[in-house]
């Protein structure tokens, strides 16, 4: 049987007072220093991961962190507390360990990590990418936008995952824009896209003019707030939102009913997976990434499959072959951790077609 951890962390301080409630009764500014002197913690030990051909169990750990802590603290101190979560992973059987959400951006994506233990390290983001773009076509399929005539917006080009995505969109030929704030990094991606594809992308730092003209919104950024004004949005506009914490408020629900935001890697898992521990999804769920970490265990291929800041096609493509193999499968669309229907769908594109012709305010 394969064997996997995956580091998991709180988001914020309401994350932490879910699981102790002393917690909403202290500033957030304490319950945050307490947390940075806490040693990783067991949360669950997941079972029923099964296919065909393996069976797989794991263990989720936290890193008790939340992004802001992550960006403010010494870098150092952030990457030892990551390890112990992997070395945590170790002790208790993990031959991979996956790195969640924002424990895969810090430092250098991974890489020192691994060097600290002796069991592979994978960032999910191979698998994040495949189905993040499958999940987009999937939906603009729904709300009938045209992905050859679309203008694709790609938030946060310049990260590990951003890259790849929008290598992926150029290749199929989209109109594309990309956006993140290192100007000089843009540009060597927009170069790199060029060479490898012969499409010039635009680029821009620009972010609300760019969400206005896009009509599908990848967005990949790490940053620590949602970032994206839902009024800058186009009637009829597609968001998938794989950052976490996300890019986009669920303020959209409130005052856009014209427009999808669709949750990006979310996958069905094989078996009977029980994961003792409930982070918003319906049984047999997880993001991608986590995904990718199960998938290798799987396959008893405890390889570094997703490291560092440069991903390949390659190992994109190859990924998603392995996930179809042992019976993943891209979920039916969520928006703010609830499930998308169609008919809601239907709704939404009824609502961007009176506000387009000029009958909504």
């Amino acid at each position: 049987m394969g064997t996997f951890g995956f580091i998991i962390h709180p988001i914020d301080v309401s994350d932490v007072s879910r699981k102790f409630p002393v917690a909403k009764k202290l500033p957030d500014r304490w319950v945050e220093f307490g947390m940075s002197l806490m040693p990783p913690i067991k949360i669950s030990h997941i079972t029923g991961v099964e296919s065909r051909y393996g069976k797989a169990e794991g263990w989720f750990v936290s890193c008790p962190l939340t992004p802001r802590l992550m960006l403010g603290l010494p870098e150092e101190k952030v990457l030892r507390k990551i390890t112990a979560a992997g070395q945590m992973a170790a002790d208790l059987g993990a031959k991979v360990v996956g790195l969640g959400a924002f424990t895969s951006v810090v430092g250098d994506a991974g890489i020192t990590i691994r060097r600290n233990l002796d069991i592979a390290v994978t960032t999910g983001n191979s698998y994040t990418a495949g189905t993040a773009i499958e999940a987009t076509e999937k939906a603009a399929s729904l709300m009938e936008i045209d992905m050859d005539e679309a203008n694709v917006l790609v938030l946060g080009a310049t990260g590990s995952i951003g890259k790849v995505v929008s290598l992926i969109m150029a290749d199929n030929g989209r109109h594309l824009t990309l956006c993140a704030r290192d100007a000089g990094r843009l540009e060597q991606v927009a170069r790199s896209i060029t060479e490898r594809t012969g499409m010039v992308p635009r680029v821009t730092r620009d972010l609300p003019e760019a969400v206005r003209a896009a009509d599908v919104v990848v967005c990949v950024s790490s940053a620590v707030d949602s970032i994206i004004d839902p009024r800058d949005l186009k009637p009829g506009a597609l968001v998938c939102d794989v950052s976490r914490p996300r890019n986009i408020s669920v303020e959209v629900k409130k005052i856009r009913d014209d427009v999808l935001v669709i949750e990006g890697g979310v996958v069905k898992v094989p078996g009977n997976p029980d994961f003792h521990f409930d982070f918003g999804f319906p049984p047999g769920h997880s993001y991608a990434c986590m995904a990718e970490t199960m998938i290798l265990a799987l396959e008893e291929n405890y390889v570094d499959w997703s490291l560092g800041r440069d991903l390949s096609l390659e190992r994109v493509t190859g990924i998603g072959k392995l996930a179809k193999k042992h019976g993943f499968e891209v979920a039916g669309f969520r928006s703010f951790e609830r499930p998308v229907t169609l008919e809601q769908i239907e709704r939404i594109k009824d609502s961007a077609r009176r506000r387009r012709n000029g009958s909504v305010a």
